[in-house]
């Protein structure tokens, strides 16, 4: 799937006031600091469609974004650490939890999670959280340029042993880096394919 177009749309704290079409959208959510910002301007080949920055939890609020004119691409909070105060991440970290149980639309969220560390207690706890509500998800391992191959693979690895614990099967996983645009089309192409099983089912019905 290419990008062709890419506009945002808005931003606000209360699931109530999301789009209210039925387009299919997909949320993108990981720890603060994971790169969350760089891959979606990687994705959208925009340079700032997205906030970077370099410090962690800056983004606070639920934001929508556009593509190609049928479907929401989702920008979340980061879960776990942030620079905020105590009672401003209690008030995001509600609204997260909010989206994913009351948000209809959502066709899939995808865990973002930086591949040069060991499988961290609050990525595996956010994913139970996802499967045993029932939410579909898949896994963005970030900042592959930063491991050499071998390193990349024993990562993934790691992971997906750990996953395998709890597990009968394995979420769909990527392997991506902002800065050198890989994994790139592995993600668009699995959205793109996705909203083609969406459309066929839709008219067929």
């Amino acid at each position: 799937m290419k990008i062709k177009s890419a506009e945002f749309v808005v931003s606000n704290s209360d699931v109530a006031k999301c789009p209210k079409n039925a387009i299919p959208e997909y949320a993108f959510i990981g720890r603060s600091n994971v790169g969350k910002s760089s891959l979606i301007n990687m994705l959208t080949d925009r340079k700032s469609l997205a906030k970077t920055s370099g410090r962690p939890g800056k983004t606070q609020l639920i934001n929508h974004f556009i593509i190609n004119d049928n479907w929401y691409l989702v920008d979340l909070p980061g879960y776990g650490y942030a620079r905020v105060s105590k009672s401003s991440k209690q008030k995001f970290q509600k609204f997260i939890t909010n989206y994913f149980e009351q948000r209809q639309q959502l066709v899939s969220a995808f865990v973002l999670i930086d591949i040069r560390h060991k499988p961290q207690p609050v990525d595996l706890e956010f994913m139970q959280y996802l499967g045993e509500g029932e939410i579909p998800f898949g896994i963005i391992f970030t900042k592959a340029d930063k491991l050499k191959p071998q390193a990349i693979e024993r990562h993934v690895n790691e992971y997906c042993q750990e996953l395998l614990k709890f597990w009968e099967e394995l979420p769909p996983h990527f392997v991506t880096s902002s800065s050198k645009s890989i994994g790139k089309d592995d993600v668009l192409n699995f959205i793109g394919a996705t909203n083609e099983e969406i459309e066929q089912l839709r008219n067929s019905n």
